[in-house]
């Protein structure tokens, strides 16, 4: 359906809403997550699935189908919240998709300790490709007006922010009881998310809750040129991607449309230039490194000679 633009998110979850209604042991989950890693790629490249014999995942050998179009699979990413959850992205070889608000100072450092451990002995790819990419979330509403932007997208992008502080850090949640966009606007400054702060015109642009105790989440919520140095000084920081959160909160559809190809139009053609040439250098110098990693884990296995009856034998 896509032609090939799938990729594969991956997280081990770490709020009760998830692992409680699951039931996964919060001391196990690492365990679990790295297991059905294990097992998912090779349900991707293995025909047929030789099967599995885990600690948590029991599966006799099929033919999981259908497979990907991608070859061997399409990238795999694990979420991230912290940055030892960044370096054990590396430590497998996969893309670390990272939810915490950072500068592009801070994010240099976890950059440059992901492509450290991807370049050393201690990456096992945990699929059968290496996909050595750091991405960012950040929020976005971009208009020529900076108040403008800031009048449409701040409160949205604090929205999401907190939301994620709601369920994963400090929230006590009843379903279908619980109205989060009502407890946001009670306690959003206590929190980071204070919009007297966050609003303030003719600066640059930043990403972290707190700075000094003073700062309050932003963003890229600005005009062209504020959201264009932002994400030059990630790229500069060695960041791969960055991905724009603007459906949040009460954000307008329009909105978010015109912000999109305004962005489109004045932003991204100058961030296009010379990517070809950047990429191309990036897997020239980890081309060695990624093919090591690929080597230090255990291989698909050869199809098993088994044979499915039409009626369970008792």
């Amino acid at each position: 359906m896509s032609d090939g633009r799938v990729d594969f998110g991956t997280g081990e979850a770490s709020s009760e809403a998830e692992l409680g209604g699951f039931g996964v042991d919060r001391g196990t989950k690492r365990q679990e997550w790295e297991e059905a890693l294990d097992a998912v790629t090779r349900m991707f490249v293995e025909e047929p699935f030789a099967g599995y014999d885990g600690r948590f995942l029991s599966m006799p050998p099929r033919n999981v189908v259908p497979k990907p179009l991608q070859k061997p699979h399409p990238p795999v990413w694990v979420a991230c919240s912290r940055r030892e959850t960044i370096h054990l992205a590396a430590t497998k070889g996969i893309g670390a998709l990272s939810f915490s608000f950072i500068n592009p100072d801070e994010a240099r450092t976890w950059v440059d300790d992901y492509y450290a451990t991807i370049a050393s002995d201690q990456c096992v790819a945990g699929g059968f490709a290496v996909n050595p990419n750091v991405a960012i979330v950040l929020p976005f509403m971009c208009h020529p007006d900076e108040e403008t932007a800031i009048e449409r997208g701040l409160d949205g992008g604090h929205f999401f922010g907190y939301s994620l502080g709601h369920y994963y850090v400090f929230g006590q949640h009843q379903p279908g009881r619980t109205n989060v966009w009502d407890e946001f606007q009670e306690r959003r400054a206590a929190f980071g998310f204070d919009r007297q702060v966050a609003s303030q015109t003719g600066g640059q642009l930043g990403a972290q809750i707190f700075e000094q105790g003073l700062g309050s989440l932003r963003g890229a919520v600005g005009t062209p040129a504020q959201v264009r140095d932002l994400l030059r000084g990630y790229e500069d920081a060695g960041v791969d991607q960055v991905i724009f959160v603007s459906q949040a909160g009460r954000n307008r559809h329009e909105h978010i449309c015109e912000a999109l190809e305004l962005f489109a139009e004045q932003v991204m053609p100058e961030l296009h230039d010379g990517d070809d040439a950047r990429e191309k250098a990036k897997l020239e110098r980890l081309g060695p490194a990624m093919e090591s990693a690929l080597a230090r884990r255990q291989p698909a296995r050869p199809a098993p000679d088994y044979t499915i009856g039409a009626v369970m034998k008792p």
